[in-house]
């Protein structure tokens, strides 16, 4: 095949945060995008109606090749409650946001799912739900968080029977008021869920596996001796969103554990009121096993001194994070994902954000043992979105 008639459009999976930056970046360097997805499905359907973002509204962003697209921006263009400092951000507004982005600089977003992804010597191919073929100079994976939720082992199996749930299966928690329900995890979207929980009129336990509960600082007047990032004030903070193109440069056992660690499992502030002589805590017990007990399910668990416990509940809701796998990403073929070079669970990428397979792109959390901790937050697109686009520009061209 001539190179002349080699595919020229760039394809991206996922409409979040990180694949309508991408893609409006890519439009602006006159690159042939087509985007796959529903414009912010994920925080609209993965998020509890009344959460609220544990980033303050300057790392709540999108980023757009050019000013004007912000989240104030937004705000003031539709008459919505401008938010600054350290507001909370509901997910609702935040949902209303990124589709206004994606209707003002990406609106040809597809609402079609991408059942396969294979390289072929002129490029890739994909297969669509819609029953469509086509191929792609360059493939970007935004995805998200979608194949990733993790639930611990001896709960796993309950989940068919509705026994047990991840946090992100649920839009609203309000359908278990009058439940007796057992959260188990220690971050963000375990306290907020059993703080939501709560309110909704569910009996609530939070069990965690740490020894104490862990919540951010609250904010303090100034003046202020360390350096103010959208992610937090501190050195490590600022080096981690000032310098994620080095990220890469360190070991990888380094990497993957400040990817771990760094703004590990905590809540916000603003939850210890809600939390604290509100929902009863285990604190220090780990889940050693599980078994259906008449309509629900009894929980097994043992502390640090060795002894053991049981909890009876109507429901487990695994507030446990997510877990990179590739192999989760089932749209992509089988050979294909044997040829990706790994880091654990995470690709292994370049500078630009490329796999060890040519053409094939990753960004967002997917791109967190590469480039850090700030790939696991909306902030990270701006640092993602234009490296990502000019790396596929130089290799494919524009129109």
């Amino acid at each position: 095949m001539s190179k002349t008639n080699l595919p020229k459009t760039v394809v991206v999976i996922g409409a979040g945060p990180y694949g309508l930056s991408t893609a409006a970046h890519l439009k602006a360097r006159g690159v042939s995008v087509r985007v796959f997805g529903s414009p912010m499905a994920s925080w609209a359907e993965n998020m509890p109606a009344g959460m609220l973002l544990k980033s303050p509204p300057s790392a709540s962003m999108l980023s757009a090749p050019r000013p004007g697209y912000t989240l104030d921006d937004y705000a003031r263009q539709t008459g919505e409650t401008r938010l600054t400092g350290h507001d909370q951000v509901p997910v609702e507004m935040f949902v209303r946001y990124g589709r206004w982005f994606a209707e003002e600089l990406v609106p040809e977003v597809e609402r079609v799912r991408v059942l396969g992804v294979d390289r072929q010597s002129d490029g890739f191919r994909l297969k669509l739900a819609s029953g469509e073929e086509l191929r792609a100079a360059a493939v970007v994976v935004a995805s998200g968080m979608d194949g990733f939720a993790h639930i611990p082992e001896p709960l796993a199996e309950f989940v068919p029977e509705g026994l047990v749930s991840h946090s992100s299966q649920h839009a609203d928690l309000k359908a278990f008021a009058g439940s007796d329900v057992v959260v188990v995890g220690a971050g963000q979207s375990a306290q907020e869920s059993a703080a939501l929980l709560h309110e909704a009129g569910a009996q609530v336990q939070l069990l965690v596996r740490a020894r104490k509960l862990v919540f951010g600082a609250a904010p303090t007047p100034p003046p202020h001796w360390q350096p103010d990032t959208p992610l937090g004030r501190s050195w490590g903070l600022y080096a981690v969103v000032h310098q994620a193109a080095a990220f890469r440069f360190l070991p990888a056992a380094t990497r993957l554990r400040l990817v771990k660690r760094v703004l590990g499992p905590f809540g916000s502030w603003w939850l210890k009121p809600r939390l604290d002589g509100v929902v009863p805590v285990r604190l220090g017990e780990h889940i050693t096993g599980a078994r259906r007990h008449g309509g629900g399910i009894l929980v097994t668990t043992r502390d640090e001194e060795g002894r053991t416990h049981t909890l009876e509940a109507d429901h487990v809701l695994a507030a446990t994070g997510y877990r990179v796998r590739l192999d989760g990403l089932d749209f992509l073929a089988p050979e294909l994902r044997a040829r990706l070079a790994r880091t654990a669970g995470f690709p292994h990428l370049d500078a630009g954000l490329q796999s060890s397979v040519p053409g094939l792109y990753f960004t967002g959390i997917q791109a967190a043992a590469t480039f850090g901790p700030l790939m696991r937050f909306t902030c990270g697109t701006a640092f993602a979105a234009p490296r990502l686009a000019a790396a596929v520009a130089g290799r494919v061209g524009a129109k």
